[in-house]
């Protein structure tokens, strides 16, 4: 009975203990966690960081793209007179002096024509100086009439200078005919009003260029909060599509519109954004310097890793780390507000947090084969 009794439990099924092991295994390893060394860790260059409450203070507004006084020109007819060409619409770029229009003017005509008179005279003057300089070398005139002839070559050479400096600013063509319209700055056309072969008067506007380099955000602060912005102070923008872009406040006017209650903040973007047009509306994330919300934790963006499609942080423990989910808010300037998920004092992996994302879906890939 006693060698049965034996036998038995040497060959009874295993399947129960061996589940239950298994389990127990599974307790040992929950579900997220890496196992590492402090010495894999150092090889590794995971870096740690603790979670410290503390966010700065972030107050939204609509904001106005604009164009800055030196990016924006308005283009206007320099004379009255009837277009003649046209060389830009709207859309297209322009360089700094470019024409970009002709106007057929009597005032084209005036340049040219007090340009040929004083050419003639200049002619006429320099034949008399140059008589009165042979006639003193022969001792036939006095000193004082070659003087005045040179006296009336040089004012007549100053006014050929006069007019040929009027001719080039105004552009006129070489029959003399038509004047130039050129643009002021490089940029693109925003507006284009022009019609070919209308009239239009002196200081009609013919183009509007803006350079899109040169663009300013215009913030409205209420009275309540205008006071708390200061030149400097960060600033996100937020466009349609969900880009954030870098922008830092340049200035704040000192009075009140008396309309609208609110002050105007001039934000200055970091870089120079394509497709952002004058006249786009915005959202504007302004941190106030100085201002800390302690009720909100902030983490580095490189802390925060997708996997399997929830927002995770990998926060250490005994044995490595565990993958927790949390639940982000705003990013901005490299961070991201955590908005549950973490506690302050906890240790995490701010720095190449991807390799420990990339260990996890491994050995996802293996369990799964």
């Amino acid at each position: 009975m006693i060698a049965i009794g034996a036998l038995a439990l040497i060959f009874w099924p295993t399947s129960e203990v061996d589940t239950h092991a298994q389990e127990e295994a599974e307790a040992e390893t929950p579900e997220g966690a890496v196992t590492l060394s402090d010495e894999q860790i150092r090889q590794s260059e995971i870096q740690l960081a603790a979670v410290r409450a503390g966010a700065a203070v972030e107050l939204v507004f609509p904001a106005t793209v604009a164009a800055s006084p030196t990016a924006s020109a308005r283009i206007d007819a320099r004379a009255s007179g009837v277009v003649r060409s046209v060389g830009k619409t709207l859309g297209d770029h322009v360089s700094r002096g470019e024409t970009v229009a002709r106007i057929e003017s009597a005032d084209a005509a005036a340049l040219a024509s007090q340009l040929s008179a004083a050419r003639a005279r200049v002619t006429e003057l320099s034949a008399a100086y140059d008589r009165e300089r042979r006639l003193f070398e022969a001792n036939v005139t006095a000193r004082q009439d070659l003087e005045a002839a040179q006296a009336n070559l040089s004012v007549a050479r100053s006014e050929l200078q006069r007019a040929q400096a009027a001719v080039a600013a105004a552009g006129v063509s070489g029959d003399g005919r038509s004047l130039a319209v050129t643009s002021p700055l490089s940029g693109r056309v925003t507006a284009a009003p022009i019609v070919l072969g209308s009239f239009v008067d002196a200081g009609e506007e013919l183009y509007r260029v803006v350079d899109p380099n040169g663009l300013q955000i215009e913030v409205a602060l209420p009275s309540a909060e205008a006071s708390r912005i200061q030149p400097g102070d960060e600033a996100v923008l937020i466009v349609g599509d969900g880009r954030e872009i870098g922008a830092r406040v340049r200035s704040v006017t000192p009075s009140l519109d008396p309309e609208s209650r609110s002050a105007t903040a001039v934000l200055s973007l970091s870089r120079g954004v394509p497709g952002l047009q004058p006249g786009a509306f915005l959202q504007a994330r302004i941190r106030p310097f100085g201002e800390v919300d302690r009720n909100r934790i902030t983490v580095p963006e490189d802390a925060v890793q997708v996997l399997e499609g929830r927002d995770v942080v990998f926060v250490r423990t005994k044995s490595g780390f565990q993958a927790r989910e949390v639940e982000v808010g705003t990013r901005s300037a490299g961070q991201v507000t955590i908005l549950s998920g973490l506690e302050e004092g906890w240790r995490i992996a701010v720095g190449n947090a991807f390799l420990l994302k990339a260990e996890l879906e491994k050995e996802g890939a293996s369990h799964g084969h």
